[in-house]
């Protein structure tokens, strides 16, 4: 895929309804072709990069759950988006989808629904410790075992699990992973399939994967979630 596109204008409300429709389109294709019912697969939309005004108007078109990567960046934008959409606002679910540091994790656990990149039992036992209230996490999982992606083995899900259920505000209930950036998405169907299977093994319901290159074959492989930013915002403006 080479490097970085280039960045793009920014989308008009119109725009990214329309997009947001299209989405929608192709995770209902992707759920026939798999014999699902499309109301168990989440469109998260990652804002990471997008203004405030965006997500506002990705709101308005229907969607109710948002990724963010970076704590900072997230809080920020929460706080923007209940000014500009007032009691609408209310209804979005945000998703920390990022590697939480662990100097941002008690500022994580008191404002996102639900935290998708738990890599350690460190980070669970700290989470345990300052979480303000009971906190949702998924364990992330570097199935392709790359050198520059967080998360752990997948021969390591079984011991993390283990100590995680010690622990009395933290629960885990899935699984996550980033696949390798391929050319033909068909090439990373095993790493989502492997990570079906590690969730079945340990009876765990959710499964994060698949992104704007890949979310149809993550979804015929069983995802819950789908983490989609340019299918939706368009590049970075």
């Amino acid at each position: 895929m080479g490097g970085e596109a280039p960045a793009g204008p920014a989308m008009t409300p119109e725009e990214i309804a329309s997009r947001v429709k299209g989405v929608r389109a192709r995770i209902a294709a992707a759920c026939e072709r798999a014999g699902r019912n499309p109301a168990g697969v989440r469109l998260i939309a990652v804002t990471k990069g997008q203004p405030a005004e965006a997500v506002a108007a990705a709101l308005a078109a229907g969607v109710a759950e948002f990724g963010e990567n970076r704590v900072q960046e997230g809080l920020a934008k929460i706080a923007a988006v209940a000014e500009l959409a007032g009691a609408e606002a209310a209804r979005a679910r945000w998703h920390l989808i990022g590697h939480l540091q662990s100097n941002k994790a008690r500022a994580a656990a008191g404002a996102f629904a639900i935290l998708h990149g738990i890599d350690s039992v460190r980070l669970l036992e700290l989470l345990d410790r300052v979480a303000p209230a009971p906190v949702r996490v998924l364990l992330e999982v570097n199935v392709a075992g790359e050198a520059t992606k967080f998360g752990v083995a997948p021969g390591e899900v079984g011991f993390v699990l283990e100590q995680a259920r010690r622990l009395e505000r933290v629960q885990v209930e899935g699984l996550m992973t980033v696949a390798p950036r391929v050319q033909d998405p068909e090439e990373v169907r095993p790493v989502f399939r492997e990570l079906r299977g590690l969730a079945e093994t340990h009876g765990l319901r959710e499964l994060s994967m698949g992104m704007t290159d890949d979310f149809e074959v993550a979804i015929e492989e069983g995802a819950t979630m789908v983490r989609i930013g340019r299918a939706v915002f368009g590049e970075r403006p």
